[in-house]
């Protein structure tokens, strides 16, 4: 595939995806034929066809011969996809973001646990780093959301668990979609530094307890921000 037809093919791939996730092709209306999406992107049908195999591997459509293409149940998406992740998150899908966050309180206080656990100085000096970042962003000296991710994904490197570092994607995506808003409501530029201050304290003593705890804290208060009733 050249690089130019390889653009176009992902540029149609990502038009379609927030289609489909914005509703506009839902799964019980006909999805356009492929002559007709030829037509309205001025792609060629090879082109068409690729992006819609693309999206096939995302979970959002099957395609097959004498049928056509159909969008699959939400229920059968790849949430975890990355570009999934940040199609949904951009159609500000507050139920979603809720879920990102539960997600997260199911996964990062182990994680904060495992990498109090396993004290990897290493890891651990990564995490230090990030939260010297929000320290910086406090003051205009770095992003607040690049450095808030940073200490998230650090956190889940220093577990030691692959599948757990494997979630940065969903991190980011949770933190991208929240961060401004709960910066807001709580009256700050960046994430709480004294709570990240207390999870890397913990980690850095060992503290599994303490560190899963923090961690656990630190996302009920976000929850609490986003729905009051569903914190805790």
């Amino acid at each position: 595939m050249t690089q130019q037809r390889e653009s176009a093919t992902w540029r149609l791939m990502r038009t379609l995806g927030h289609d489909i996730v914005r509703g506009v092709h839902p799964p019980d209306r006909p999805f356009p034929i492929e002559q007709a999406l030829s037509e309205r992107h001025a792609l060629s049908r090879s082109v068409i066809r690729e992006a819609v195999k693309i999206l096939a591997a995302k979970g959002l459509v099957t395609s097959r011969p004498r049928i056509g293409i159909r969008v699959r149940p939400r229920t059968e998406w790849n949430l975890l996809d990355p570009d999934v992740l940040d199609w949904i998150a951009a159609s500000r899908d507050p139920t979603f973001l809720l879920e990102l966050l539960q997600m997260r309180r199911a996964v990062e206080p182990e994680a904060a646990a495992l990498a109090a656990g396993l004290r990897d100085a290493r890891l651990i000096d990564a995490i230090g780093a990030a939260y010297r970042r929000m320290a910086a962003a406090a003051d205009g000296g770095d992003d607040p959301l690049e450095s808030d991710v940073a200490f998230h994904c650090a956190l889940l490197n220093a577990s030691g668990n692959r599948l757990f570092a494997q979630l940065g994607n969903l991190v980011r995506t949770a933190l991208g979609s929240a961060i401004h808003e709960t910066n807001r409501a709580a009256g700050v530029r960046v994430g709480d530094l004294a709570e990240h201050e207390a999870i890397l304290v913990a980690v850095r003593a060992g503290d599994a307890a303490g560190a899963r705890t923090a961690t656990r804290a630190m996302i009920d208060r976000t929850i609490g921000l986003i729905r009051p009733d569903s914190a805790g």
